[in-house]
């Protein structure tokens, strides 16, 4: 991890200072978000975050165990910044052990929003057709 990305998440209250990270994390990372390239709530693609589900400063043993990560968003463009809500339910300094679970409820009403959306988009636009 850079120093300033370090810094930054030390600041927001995500990560401890001098945390360490395993050499091999860059590599669980990317291999991670190439089989999980969206978020997991809301789909989104911008903004992504790699989750520890058990953070590694609690388990250093799950810091690269991809059952323990979760591909949540920090890009608000639902109105919500999902890592913080769903990853730590609103404080970094929480850990959510049901993330995975929240993730997949969220994600299909989510899709079921949007769905809706979409049928009234196309119902608006075959009436002003006409």
């Amino acid at each position: 991890m850079s120093l300033l990305k370090n810094i930054s998440d030390v600041l927001a209250g995500k990560a401890s200072l001098g945390e360490v990270r395993s050499g091999k994390w860059p590599g669980v990372r990317a291999t991670h978000l190439k089989s999980n390239p969206t978020c997991a709530v809301c789909d989104g693609t911008t903004k992504l975050e790699v989750h520890h589900i058990m953070p590694f400063h609690i388990d250093p043993t799950k810091e690269l165990d991809p059952t323990n990560l979760l591909t949540l968003c920090e890009s608000s463009e639902n109105g919500i910044n999902c890592h913080l809500a769903f990853g730590h339910v609103g404080n970094y300094q929480c850990v959510n052990k049901t993330s995975k679970q929240d993730a997949k409820v969220w994600n299909a009403k989510f899709k079921k929003r949007r769905a809706e959306q979409a049928k009234k988009s196309a119902a608006a636009d075959k009436a002003t057709a006409k």
